[in-house]
């Protein structure tokens, strides 16, 4: 037995689901500390927030409950956050069509109204289009990161669902 199998064999179910949890929250935490540096987010990238919260959620009510019911939720939660990071990055490097609502598309203005088009008196309001990267690391976006970042954690919901103590 390696000493990483070894570590592994004596994380509990509790400790999987505070890691997870806590992975949740630092991508959070990230997200929101990029955008006070100045990197608003996109409506796709709201959209990829949701599930982490929602496992902070989930692992607040397992340190209450210790429910095993909950680590099968959190899986199907960061599954759906993964899914949202894949789909975001494959907008950003045009590898299919994203929403019109928030892509650089010709036609991207057609579902807007006069209003909509109109600057904010009480806002300084910008656009952030999906399809365009706004910071990147070694070739990957925030969208790519956070795919990457919520297959970890579904790993550890699974590895939480599995266990038995």
């Amino acid at each position: 037995m390696t000493r990483r199998d070894a570590l592994l064999a004596r994380l509990t179910r509790t400790h999987l689901v505070a890691l997870a949890a806590t992975g949740s929250l630092s991508v959070l935490l990230g997200a929101f500390a990029f955008q006070a540096a100045g990197y608003a987010p996109c409506a796709m990238c709201l959209w990829q927030r949701w599930p982490h919260a929602i496992a902070i959620g989930l692992g607040l009510i397992f340190a209450v409950t210790r429910g095993g019911w909950v680590a099968p939720l959190g899986v199907l939660t960061m599954g759906i956050s993964a899914g949202l990071g894949l789909y975001h990055t494959g907008v950003e490097r045009d590898w299919w069509e994203g929403p019109t609502s928030c892509t650089s598309s010709g036609d991207s203005l057609s579902g807007l109204s006069g209003m909509d088009l109109l600057p904010s008196a009480n806002m300084d309001v910008s656009i952030v289009l999906c399809d365009q990267v706004v910071w990147d690391l070694f070739g990957l976006s925030m969208a790519s990161y956070n795919a990457l970042a919520s297959v970890v954690f579904a790993a550890l919901w699974i590895r939480a669902w599995k266990s038995r103590a």
